[in-house]
């Protein structure tokens, strides 16, 4: 893959062969975002999991205290009550059974995290074909299927993400953008590790963190030494 002037620029001060602390790895990662545009910081995480097994699969959620820097669309499934209360608390789009031909049929995908009631399960239910593979699908595990609206709908407008292994156990997950201090990164990135660490499943046999890497949108990554994480 042909690089940039700019990419080979910026990854001469990385030491590939290196894994640095996190305050070092995020100071490397600030100075690595070189964009024209506001880049997102992402962290990705290599476990010892396989996800193949029930009992090895990771998927939680986790309030950045920061926030992600990006504003997140919520849809919200409800019923009744339900509907004012997510549209008070900022939902930017409230429905029900309505909204079914319009995601299945217009191709509606205007927002970037779905939440429902446990009773709107069986109309969301419906859409698992497109709102799956997009990984929209609303999951208990990540507090997007609950009663309470309320606060689903203000910790995700705060900052909520979520985190799970994809088909080569990596979890990539934003957590915040370049224009964040290095305290702010800092911050977001202990809390993601403290909740992914708290998620080790019970089966999982020798290493669980293999690596973790740091990465502007646009810019090389730096690799995070694992031993201090743990």
């Amino acid at each position: 893959m042909k690089r940039g002037k700019r990419y080979l620029e910026t990854a001469k001060v990385i030491d590939k062969t290196m894994q640095y602390d996190t305050a070092e790895a995020i100071s490397l990662v600030k100075k690595a975002s070189v964009a024209k545009f506001d880049e997102t910081i992402e962290a990705h995480i290599r476990t010892g999991c396989d996800g193949r097994h029930a009992d090895q699969q990771i998927r939680g959620a986790v309030v950045l205290p920061h926030g992600t820097g990006k504003t997140v669309r919520v849809l919200v499934f409800a019923k009744n009550e339900k509907l004012d209360e997510a549209q008070a608390a900022g939902a930017d789009f409230v429905g029900g059974e309505e909204l079914i031909p319009k995601i299945q049929n217009e191709g509606w995908f205007d927002f970037d995290v779905v939440v429902a009631t446990p009773d709107m399960m069986g109309v969301v239910g419906r859409l698992g074909r497109v709102l799956g593979p997009k990984g929209l699908m609303p999951n208990p595990k990540a507090g997007t299927v609950t009663m309470d609206v309320k606060k689903a709908v203000e910790d995700i407008k705060a900052g909520k993400i979520e985190y799970r292994l994809d088909k080569a156990n990596i979890i990539h997950v934003p957590v915040g953008k370049a224009s964040f201090t290095e305290e702010q990164l800092a911050d977001n990135f202990q809390a993601l590790m403290d909740a992914v660490i708290k998620a080790r499943p019970s089966a999982v046999k020798g290493a669980y963190l293999k690596s973790v890497t740091l990465a502007p949108t646009m810019g090389p990554g730096v690799k995070i030494n694992v031993n201090k994480l743990a």
